[in-house]
């Protein structure tokens, strides 16, 4: 009788273990499938990635529920008078209730997006950081999305079991997909060790298995980002996207910023409005960047690389010694945290380089010889900025001065050859 008892318990913990594994494993399978369509969405909307998936996941029981497979429902998004598309009857809080249907998963994961965005009971969620998934999950049960009095909870412990924060901040750019590739085959491999060791040996001792190497991943050109509306966050600096035609008078009141300020952060000569579809950052950049590296994309500036990581353009130009009019070479890596130990490779067809060839030496010494402008430090001014006000390069100012960097200190006194 005792043995069979004890076989019966050994029975239900196998029975136990084997369905924690399978409930994994769909889980898992269920980020692999969506998590793009999630990336995209907080491009376009601001609804984090994290977020997205979490709901995703527990309201389809990871794409396994009768509802979803019938309606490609991944929501639980029920009709209300607003909807005008297809619907399906499924019993839910009652009997027989209508909830939406589509064609494809893509149409749900948009649907929900926008459901988010254009309900005014949910707009305040819109003003938290993106990675602040707490509060978001928090503020959608304090808003009324589900009726489940432990719906947060359950959205925070399915993102911090599974990093979802990680695909937030893929959407931000501050991390790559290969970032956390190693991470992610680390758990696989230690979650089927063990399960084999339960179910094969009985032990806590695992069975040694050959490891198999996984494929190296192949990188691809980066997408071009999508930013969320509104003010939101890079490398922890206050950014917004503004579209083309936007007027700086206007965001500098916006936001009670001075108008000189919105320049001076931006590292960008005065002007009346935005010339292009841009980033412009509420407060100053800083010295480092969130990631360790940038790799060159097509079309890329040194100014461009600046602003996508929210560092300071001396700090970017000292790290790996380079000159605000140089051009670095697709795919090449910038230092964005420490001084690199070779210069990058440049573009070959560096047109300033050949326009500053056909200047006569004569020429460099008499400007070099003219009356120099005096220029006095204001607090908090860059040497980009002073650059660009007075049309000059960086590294003229630091050997016009004998400057030992490219750091500034209040009051100090510049001389500017024109």
């Amino acid at each position: 009788m005792f043995r069979k008892k004890l076989l019966l318990s050994i029975l239900s913990i196998f029975t136990a273990v084997i369905l924690t594994a399978q409930d994994e494993t769909v889980i898992r399978e269920y980020i692999t499938n969506y998590k793009e369509m999630a990336i995209a969405e907080m491009q376009r909307t601001g609804v984090p990635a994290s977020i997205k998936l979490a709901q995703g996941i527990h309201e389809t029981s990871a794409g396994t529920s009768v509802l979803v497979l019938k309606s490609n429902n991944h929501f639980g998004l029920k009709c209300k008078t607003e909807w005008k598309g297809m619907s399906v009857k499924h019993t839910d809080d009652a009997p027989n209730e209508c909830f939406r249907k589509y064609e494809k998963p893509e149409e749900s994961y948009k649907d929900q997006s926008d459901y988010l965005k254009n309900q005014p009971r949910y707009a305040s969620l819109f003003q938290l950081d993106p990675t602040d998934y707490k509060g978001w999950a928090f503020g959608l049960k304090r808003a009324g999305y589900a009726t489940n009095p432990k719906y947060a909870p359950v959205l925070i412990k399915l993102i911090e079991d599974y990093n979802l924060n990680d695909y937030t901040l893929i959407a931000l750019g501050k991390i790559k997909e290969s970032d956390i590739a190693k991470t992610a085959i680390k758990e696989e491999k230690k979650d089927v060790v063990v399960q084999t060791t339960f179910i094969q040996t009985g032990s806590a001792q695992p069975e040694k298995k050959e490891e198999i190497v996984p494929a190296v991943p192949v990188v691809h050109e980066a997408p071009k980002p999508q930013y969320p509306s509104g003010e939101f966050k890079i490398n922890e600096t206050k950014v917004i996207f503004v579209t083309k035609g936007t007027s700086y008078l206007s965001i500098a009141q916006q936001y009670n910023i001075p108008l000189a300020r919105i320049f001076e952060f931006n590292d960008m000569k005065q002007a009346e409005a935005a010339e292009k579809d841009q980033l412009i950052y509420l407060m100053r950049k800083r010295k480092t960047g969130a990631n360790e590296f940038h790799v060159v994309q097509p079309g890329e500036t040194l100014y461009d690389i600046a602003q996508t990581e929210s560092i300071r353009i001396e700090s970017l130009l000292e790290y790996n010694d380079l000159s605000l009019t140089d051009k670095p070479a697709l795919g090449e890596k910038l230092n964005l945290f420490t001084k690199a130990v070779t210069k990058p490779r440049l573009a070959l067809n560096d047109n300033f380089n050949l326009s500053v060839a056909k200047i006569n030496p004569n020429q460099v010494t008499a400007i070099m010889n003219s009356s120099a402008t005096e220029h006095v430090v204001a607090p908090k001014e860059t040497i980009y900025a002073i650059a660009r006000r007075y049309n000059v390069k960086i590294e003229d100012i630091v050997k016009w001065n004998n400057l030992p960097g490219y750091d500034l200190k209040n009051g100090q006194q510049l001389k500017i050859y024109k």
